[in-house]
């Protein structure tokens, strides 16, 4: 792991920095941490464990529909927004989105998190200023405090104290949540889950005490998908966990192509009071 990547994190037990050792990572009161082989470093900590979170295939169904360049425009604005030298993502997922920042900002690194190990082995390999690490976004962030200039939550839980300690001082959240059309056909003719019409209401009881709403931008286009596509679009997400993603993933497999499919999100960009 790279020397300004580990510079930002911090023990999840004491919250001391970390120095290199042979294979990991081991952190100024002595707890030791290994780096797996596939590059990424667990620092989760109490009951969770590294195989939580989303499956290897959720996984590897994200990271070919992101490949594919299928929400480029959500990549795009996500890295219109981001700033600083610094990056942290929270559910960074396959690390797509955080890649694409960095690409944006020449001579930044980011940190990607995921309580998934999935995640954590693709995001490892996103790119070379990713650092990845497997944490559990609701037991602490393994971040220092005041390290951070952006912090990325896309489609992922929001700790908002969390957040606010490792964002610098005038630093940004930048949050993408599903707008009310999101995936409409396929929630309509699969019975998917549906989009929570107070999401925008959520968000701001989440984080209005600790951080200035800046801008907020609409991204929405429409998708042409064949049927591999739309399907893992459904086995990538929350559906994939219930009843309905196996059997929508059925219908899907005797569709009319192209499957046309609507995406509409809203990227929120907040400032740390």
């Amino acid at each position: 792991m790279r020397d300004d990547v580990q510079a930002l994190l911090a023990c999840p037990h004491c919250g001391g920095s970390f120095t290199s050792r042979p294979a990991g990572l081991l952190c100024s009161s002595g707890h030791a941490f290994d780096i797996a082989r596939q590059g990424y470093v667990s620092l989760l900590t109490g009951a969770r464990r590294a195989g939580d979170g989303d499956t290897a295939a959720m996984v590897a169904e994200r990271a070919r529909f992101l490949e594919a360049g299928h929400y480029a425009p959500i990549s795009a604005a996500v890295a219109e927004s981001a700033t600083g030298t610094a990056l942290l993502d929270i559910g960074a997922g396959p690390g797509h989105h955080l890649a694409r920042v960095l690409d944006a900002l020449p001579g930044s690194v980011g940190v990607a998190l995921d309580v998934s190990k999935y995640a954590a082995r693709r995001a490892a390999k996103a790119h070379p200023a990713i650092g990845s690490a497997v944490a559990d976004a609701w037991h602490g962030l393994p971040v220092r405090s005041g390290a951070i200039s952006t912090v990325l939550d896309v489609f992922s839980p929001r700790n908002a104290a969390e957040m606010h300690r490792v964002l610098q001082p005038g630093g940004r959240l930048v949050v993408v949540v599903p707008g009310p059309d999101h995936l409409a056909e396929l929630v309509a003719q699969l019975g998917l889950l549906g989009v929570d019409r107070r999401k925008r209401e959520r968000l701001d009881e989440q984080l209005g005490e600790l951080f200035e709403p800046v801008a907020e931008r609409e991204v929405g286009f429409r998708m042409r998908l064949d049927r591999d596509a739309a399907a893992a679009l459904v086995g990538m997400g929350p559906n994939a966990f219930h009843g309905s993603g196996q059997a929508a993933r059925e219908q899907l497999a005797a569709a009319a192509e192209p499957v046309e499919v609507t995406a509409d999100v809203r990227v929120h960009v907040f400032a740390r009071r």
